[in-house]
Order: structure tokens, then sequence, then C-alpha cells
């Protein structure tokens, strides 16, 4: 099989929360992966191919949401009850979108582990800047970078 990826792929579990737009059906889930034109999740419904969906991607007290165009969906390996669905971001915006929330979270993950090293809860202000400092470089050449 040709892979049609155009996108180099990177693991991030991330939780989000799918809305089928034509059938009013939702489902929290969470990624598997994640790539400058898509990402890939979970899901216990078999989507069609071509639904337009909307993917809602919570962090802290915020919601952010994202249309998707679903392209291919195939039984997960580990599990025969779940569905993995591969979906494309419909706009552009969308795109840039789930970077940003992509950068936050990593950000909250380190804030949370120097939390621990220090002994003290550091504050999400110093802990941005430390990882922009340490890691932002690295994330933009590793992972994607918008045009």
């Amino acid at each position: 099989m040709q892979e049609k990826r155009q996108f180099l792929r990177h693991p991030i579990l991330y939780p989000l929360r799918f809305e089928i737009t034509s059938e009013e059906k939702h489902e929290d889930s969470h990624t598997l992966d994640i790539s400058k034109g898509g990402l890939l999740f979970l899901s216990t419904h078999k989507v069609k191919p071509d639904s337009i969906i909307t993917l809602k991607l919570p962090f802290q007290n915020k919601v952010f949401k994202v249309k998707a165009k679903v392209m291919h969906i195939e039984k997960d390996k580990d599990n025969p009850k779940l569905y993995n669905i591969g979906v494309s971001f419909y706009q552009h915006s969308d795109a840039f979108k789930v970077k940003l929330i992509e950068q936050i979270y990593l950000i909250d993950e380190y804030r949370s582990l120097r939390s621990i090293e220090l002994g003290h809860e550091m504050g999400m202000r110093e802990a941005s800047e430390e990882w922009i400092k340490r890691y932002s470089a690295a994330f933009d050449k590793l992972f994607w970078k918008i045009d």
C-alpha cells in the first residue's frame, strides 16, 4: 500500500470531543498523532469518509473548535471495537489553531514537571518563557511549520 500522507506525523495524546455535524452525534476521545494537515483519533463510532466533523479541543477553561474532513477510517489493531479516524483540517487557520493548542499543552506538561522538580508550583508565564527558550526552535523544526 502506498503512503498518501504529505506531512510528518508525531504522536501526542490529547483529549478531544468530536461531533458529526450532519448526524448530531458526539463522542469523547483523544488524539493518537498529529501533523500539519490533520490528526488521527480513536472512536467507537464508524464515521463515513468525507464527513465534516467538528473537533472540540479542551484546554483549562477553554474549548477550541476545529472543523475537519474525515479522510480514512480503519479498525484499531489493539481493540477491534474501536476505529482509527484520520481527518484533515478544513482550513489553514484550523491547522494553525491546533498547532497553538498543541504548544500550549506541551508547555503546561512542562510546567507540571518543572513544578515537581522545583518542589513548588511554577506559574504558566514562567514555564512558557523557559519552554520557549529551550524547545521552541526544535518544536518548529521537528514537527510542522505553518507557511
